[in-house]
């Protein structure tokens, strides 16, 4: 009998053997493993050369992912993530950004932004002087309307009456069109022109109205949760919370209201949509948007106005899909201090 140290415990081996003899006797394969005696590496070349010695100290190493935490077996790399789609009144859709229609330079550059986000659903206003530009061209010209759904859009109106015909005009356009959209609405009721921030009473009024018209009503909002538990209660198919001011591009800048948000208008009602809109200025502000567990975003101006729109357009989709499958995997939760990610057992001492 030879009497070893092998990985830090005694151990005998019944006759001489060489170092390859050694791990054989083991079943490991010899080019997953590192083999140190006394302190020193034998490289593998020298294995069947290498003799073992009574009182060496051998340590036979591989490797090992770095994290610790037993492996899911229910969990297949390979297969690529299910989620269902998100669902808005009576329709479906896979993607979870909505984007919008202004601030670009030309319909052709509008255009292919929205072919880039990957968007479904877009925004539009309506304006009499926007119906044909100073060069002839219809907006309607440069939106597939077989691929897209047209979510028409109440921007600039300061009055419940105002928001509600708007609303009315668009469903007329839209069923001439043959577009299902034609029964949407974003509702936007502004309460003054520099903060662009919403009217409560007149949104609350006008969602009213426009749910008993039959209308699926997608409603923008402050990150006040109990106006958004009232909007919802009123019918509105999606509230649409600001993440900060219309085009400032300042993020999401009351996290917790948003959290509120969503626990109120999603207890016993899980499927609920609650969609951040506005605000939004790069790709981050998505991500952290859907990590909340926001449903989607909505936005315009962080592509319209960047400096290359469409690469913006790519980053949006791209964050949107991240900050969507990191909530849906659970973050881990914070702590004060550090915690390995290698394991620790098993070490070299």
């Amino acid at each position: 009998m030879i009497e070893i140290i092998l990985n830090g415990e005694p151990s005998a081996l019944p006759r001489s053997m060489s170092i390859l003899e050694l791990i054989e006797s083991n079943g490991l394969d010899p080019r997953k493993i590192a083999v140190e005696v006394n302190h020193e590496v034998v490289p593998k070349a020298r294995h069947a050369e290498r003799r073992v010695q009574a009182g060496d100290a051998i340590e036979i190493v591989t490797l090992v992912g770095g994290g610790s935490g037993a492996p899911d077996r229910k969990e297949t790399a390979v297969l690529q993530p299910v989620d269902k789609k998100l669902k808005i009144g009576k329709f479906t859709f896979r993607s979870r950004l909505i984007t919008g229609t202004g601030k670009y330079s030309t319909y052709e550059r509008m255009r292919d932004c929205l072919d880039a986000s990957g968007c479904e659903v877009t925004t539009v206003a309506v304006r009499r002087e926007r119906l044909i530009d100073k060069d002839g061209k219809n907006i309607l010209d440069f939106l597939d309307l077989k691929k897209l759904t047209i979510l028409p859009n109440t921007a600039g109106c300061f009055s419940a009456d105002d928001a509600i015909r708007h609303a009315r005009i668009a469903r007329e356009l839209l069923t001439n069109l043959g577009n299902r959209g034609a029964d949407w609405v974003k509702l936007e009721c502004l309460a003054d022109p520099k903060t662009l921030l919403p009217d409560p009473i007149a949104t609350l009024e006008a969602t009213q109205t426009l749910v008993k018209e039959g209308f699926e009503v997608l409603v923008y909002t402050s990150d006040d949760p109990i106006m958004a538990k009232r909007l919802k209660d009123a019918g509105a198919s999606s509230v649409m919370p600001a993440g900060s001011p219309i085009g400032s591009g300042q993020g999401i800048l009351n996290p917790n209201n948003i959290r509120i948000i969503l626990e109120y208008l999603k207890e016993n009602d899980p499927d609920y949509p609650v969609i951040v809109d506005a605000g939004v200025g790069t790709a981050s502000d998505v991500a952290i948007a859907m990590e909340l567990g926001c449903d989607g975003v909505l936005l315009n101006t962080g592509i319209a106005s960047a400096q290359e729109p469409l690469r913006m357009a790519y980053a949006m989709k791209y964050a949107c899909d991240a900050g969507r499958l990191a909530f849906l995997a659970g973050r881990i939760p914070k702590k004060l201090y550090a915690t390995a990610s290698s394991p620790m057992e098993g070490r070299i001492k």
